[in-house]
């Protein structure tokens, strides 16, 4: 890590570096859903594979199936951030179909020590697997 820059500012440095390779990981509890290099260095790095299972297990809920069934474009891609109040340690998650559209999944956090005040993640499917991957890795 940098001397110079702070480890979250650092982070964000990290996760601008992925760009996409072939290599996937299989979540544990969810073995429709992948992730990339990216998203895995983000857990890694920031303690949160909470994150991912957070994902992975709105991933087939009936909320989810729900939100497809009413929203077709949400069957190939959607987009969740977590947005984080620093000065509360409390966050967010929302699952949205684009930019500016109302999300179709919102979960508080009542406590994270999640270092970046936000992240995106991408989840994009295939046919068959969910794949979570950061927006660089697109």
């Amino acid at each position: 890590m940098s001397k110079n820059l702070p480890a979250s500012a650092q982070l964000e440095n990290e996760l601008r570096h992925f760009t996409g390779d072939l290599e996937r990981f299989r979540h544990s509890l969810n073995p429709r859903v992948i992730y990339t290099p990216g998203v895995r260095h983000l857990a890694e790095q920031a303690g949160a594979y909470w994150l991912i299972d957070a994902i992975a297990s709105w991933i087939g809920s009936h909320s989810f199936n729900e939100a497809l069934r009413q929203n077709e474009r949400l069957q190939w891609l959607h987009f969740w951030k977590l947005s984080v109040d620093l000065s509360e340690r409390s966050a967010v998650l929302t699952a949205v179909p684009d930019a500016g559209e109302a999300a179709f999944i919102t979960q508080r956090i009542p406590f994270t020590d999640f270092p970046l005040k936000s992240v995106d993640v991408w989840a994009g499917f295939d046919g068959r697997l969910w794949t979570l991957y950061l927006p660089s890795e697109h």
